[in-house]
This record gives C-alpha cells, structure tokens and sequence, in this order.
C-alpha cells in the first residue's frame, strides 16, 4: 500500500502557463505529511490529483491499495439549520459512536453539541467538519487548511490525537504554517513555484507524536531548510 506521483504536471483549461511542472511525491508507509508553499503555487490543484477531483493533467498517480480516500477543506458547508448533536447522530452509524465519544473532547467541541452550526465561529465549523471524516471510513485523508481559524494548542491536540487513533493512515496536511508542518509531519513536499528547478523538494520534518520531545536545534533546521527551499 503507498501513494506515488511521477512528473505531475498542470495547467488550467486554456492558459498557456503551468501551475506546477515536473512534481513528485511518495508515501511509502502510513502517516502524517504535508504539501507547503505560498499561495497560487498550486498545493489545492495536487491534492485534486491526488483525490482524482482534478483530469487534464500529466505524469501519473499510483495509489497502491487505497481505494478509500477523503478530502476535507477549509469552510466546508455545512447544515445551518441543523444542531452539532443532532447532525452527528443522523450521519454517524453505530458502530463508529465510540470513535466519536473519543474525538469529541479531543477536539473540544462538547459545549457545542446543543448549538446550531450557524451559531459556531470559523474554527469550530472547521472542527466539526473534520471530526464528520474521521468518523467515515477511509485509507487516505487529505486535509485542505482543515484546521484553519484553530488556535495551536487545539490543533496540536487534534494532531496528535489524530495520529494515536489512526496510526495505519495515510494523511496528506496542507498549510501554509512552516512551524506547524515542520513539526507534526514526516514529509514535507515543498513547493518552490515554476522559476524554480526542481520545482519541488521533500523535506523531513520532525513527526512528533505523544510522549517524545523534540530538539530544538533539529527543529529549527527543518523550518529553516523548508524556508531556503521555497
């Protein structure tokens, strides 16, 4: 089971420019990765690939064994009439309510069950719509700013508990925050934008899970090898 990308190429339907030349990217094993890059350099446009959401584009896309994929984004909509409690039981089947009781304080979104979404703020749509995936049956997460208008120390709970649960996982994390992704992610696929060859670049980040610590000398080698990179 693994994820390989050789020479993805794209560009949008009638423009003579490329978004992105020549990418690649491999997962061989399960875990927490993630696609960087300034915006406009086309992280979205990859994951569609990736997703097979997006045609028209070249290279090729092996997706070994993983025939179950998901892909969550930044202000999904989400049903404004209904309350959080009450969506949750409707969608989520029985034999994942477990899984659910266990994401729901993980996530810190308990005192939100009896509201309406329309009443949560940004952050906590983007928590509810995330904790809708985890409860679906998937081999592949792709998640697109998911975690957006989270503050960091919710996120990193979400993180790490999002990588206790699911350790046989593969996830795909794009963001645009080089702590974050230098410090939660084994792979980081930097994209270094069309005036620049190769036009991407793997960089290994720190993969922190729970209960190990991380240097800061190593840390901040890996932010400032995926700065030098973009």
């Amino acid at each position: 089971m693994g994820i390989s990308c050789r020479n993805i190429s794209y560009r949008y339907p009638g423009a003579e420019t490329f978004v992105f030349r020549d990418l690649s990217f491999e997962m061989a094993q399960p875990g927490f990765n993630a696609l960087f890059g300034p915006s406009g350099v086309g992280k979205t446009s990859f994951a569609k690939i990736l997703s097979g959401d997006l045609a028209g584009h070249g290279g090729e896309v092996t997706l070994d064994g993983i025939d179950r994929l998901a892909y969550s984004y930044n202000l999904e909509r989400l049903p404004g009439w209904s309350t959080v409690g009450r969506h949750l039981e409707k969608i989520v089947p029985e034999i994942r309510h477990g899984r659910m009781a266990e994401l729901l304080p993980a996530f810190g979104i308990e005192a939100c069950l009896d509201q309406r979404f329309s009443q949560l703020s940004l952050g906590q749509k983007n928590r509810v719509n995330l904790i809708r995936y985890l409860l679906q049956d998937f081999q592949l997460l792709i998640l697109d700013e998911s975690l957006a208008n989270v503050d960091e120390l919710t996120r990193e709970r979400i993180i790490l508990k999002m990588k206790d649960m699911f350790p046989e996982t593969y996830f795909i994390y794009i963001s645009h925050n080089v702590v974050e992704v230098s410090k939660f992610c084994r792979d980081i696929l930097v994209f270094r934008g069309l005036e620049k060859q190769p036009a991407s670049t793997i960089v290994r980040g720190q993969d922190l899970t729970r209960g190990r610590a991380i240097g800061t000398p190593a840390f901040e080698r890996t932010m400032l090898e995926i700065m030098n990179a973009v």
